[in-house]
C-alpha cells in the first residue's frame, strides 16, 4: 500500500496528536498527584464560576492548565477527523480510527467532568472514586490506542484482522496491561491520599486491616506487574523469533518492560515522589503504545500470510 505526500503529512500530524495526548495524560496525573483536582472548585467547564480564573492559587493554575490543554486537544482531534475524511477514501481504516479517537476523547472529557462534579478529586477517599478513576484510566488507554492505530494506518499499514489464536493472544496482552494500569492508578491514588514517612510504614499500611481499601489494594500492583511482565516478555520473544519483520518492535517492547520494571522499583523505594510517578506513567504510556503497534503488526502480518 503506497502512501502519498498528503498521507505522510497526515501521519506526522496524527503522531503529533498522539504525543500531545500523552502530555495531557501526564498533566492529568500531575493534577492528581499534587491534589489539585479541586483547583477550580465544583465547577465545570467554568473554573470557580469564571471563564478565566481570577487571582488563582497554584492548585487552580495546575487544574486550569489541564482543562485548557484538554480544550486544545479537542480542537486537534476535530482537525484529525476532518482531515481523515478529506484525505482518505470511504471504508479506509484511518477514518474509523479518527472517529473512534474523537468518540473516546469526548467520553474522556465527560468522565473528567463527572470527577469534578461528583467531587472525586483532591482529598476524596470514597470507594466510588476508585471506580471512577478506573473507568477514566480504561478510557484513556483506549483513546491512546485509537490515536496510535490512526497514525499507524495513515502510514499505509493495512487494517488488522481479528480472528484466530493470534488475535486472542493480542487481546489478552492488551487486556492484561490495561488491568495493570488500573492497579497502578489505584496504587498511585493510595500513595497520594495516604503518604508514608518510610518504606517500613508503607508496608505496615498495606497489611493493616484498618487501612483504606486504596492502601490495601496497593500490594496487588507489583504482583500484577510481575505476571504481566513475565507474559509480555514471553509474548515479545515469541514474536521476535517467529516474525523477523517485527523483531525491532518486539525488542523495543522488551526494553520498555525493563525500563518500567526499574522505574516501578524506584517508585516503590522512593515512596512515590511526584516526579517519579510522572516518569513511571510516561514509560507506562510508551509501553502501551508500543504494545498496540506490535499487536497491530502481528495481526496485519498474519492477515497478509493468510491471503497468500
Amino acid at each position: 500500500m503506497q502512501t502519498t505526500v498528503s498521507d505522510r503529512s497526515f501521519a506526522r500530524y496524527a503522531w503529533g496528536v498522539l504525543a500531545f495526548n500523552v502530555g495531557v495524560v501526564l498533566w492529568g496525573a500531575f493534577v492528581r498527584a499534587t491534589g489539585s483536582g479541586a483547583g477550580c472548585g465544583q465547577h465545570w467547564p467554568l473554573c470557580n464560576g469564571d471563564i478565566l480564573p481570577v487571582a488563582p492559587t497554584l492548585k487552580t493554575i495546575i487544574e486550569f492548565t489541564h482543562r485548557a490543554t484538554s480544550g486544545i486537544d479537542l480542537a486537534m482531534v476535530a482537525v484529525l477527523v476532518v482531515w481523515a475524511f478529506r484525505a482518505f477514501p470511504r471504508r479506509h481504516p484511518v477514518r474509523l480510527g479518527a472517529v473512534l479517537s474523537a468518540v473516546f476523547l469526548m467520553t474522556e472529557a465527560l468522565i473528567g467532568a463527572a470527577l469534578v462534579l461528583l467531587e472525586h478529586v483532591a482529598a476524596n477517599k470514597s470507594t466510588a472514586r476508585g471506580y471512577s478513576l478506573s473507568l477514566h484510566l480504561i478510557n484513556t488507554l483506549t483513546l491512546l490506542a485509537c490515536l496510535t492505530l490512526t497514525a499507524w494506518w495513515a502510514m499505509g499499514k493495512p487494517a488488522v484482522r481479528l480472528a484466530g489464536r493470534t488475535a486472542w493472544m493480542a487481546a489478552g496482552s492488551l487486556g492484561l496491561v490495561m488491568l495493570l494500569g488500573v492497579s497502578g492508578a489505584i496504587a498511585a491514588l493510595g500513595d497520594t491520599l495516604f503518604p508514608a514517612r518510610s518504606l517500613a510504614e508503607a508496608f505496615a499500611q498495606d497489611f493493616d486491616p484498618a487501612s483504606s481499601i486504596f492502601v490495601r489494594l496497593r500490594v496487588l500492583h507489583p504482583i500484577i506487574a510481575a505476571v504481566a511482565g513475565t507474559w509480555l516478555v514471553f509474548y515479545a520473544v515469541a514474536i521476535a523469533g517467529r516474525r523477523p519483520d517485527l523483531r525491532t518492535r518486539a525488542w523495543v517492547l522488551l526494553a520498555l518492560i525493563g525500563g518500567q520494571l526499574l522505574a516501578g522499583t524506584a517508585n516503590l523505594l522512593l515512596r512515590a515522589p511526584v516526579w517519579m510517578q510522572m516518569v513511571h506513567l510516561l514509560l507506562a504510556d510508551a509501553l502501551w503504545i508500543s504494545l498496540v503497534i506490535l499487536c497491530a503488526g502481528v495481526l496485519k502480518s498474519d492477515a497478509v500470510l493468510a491471503d497468500k
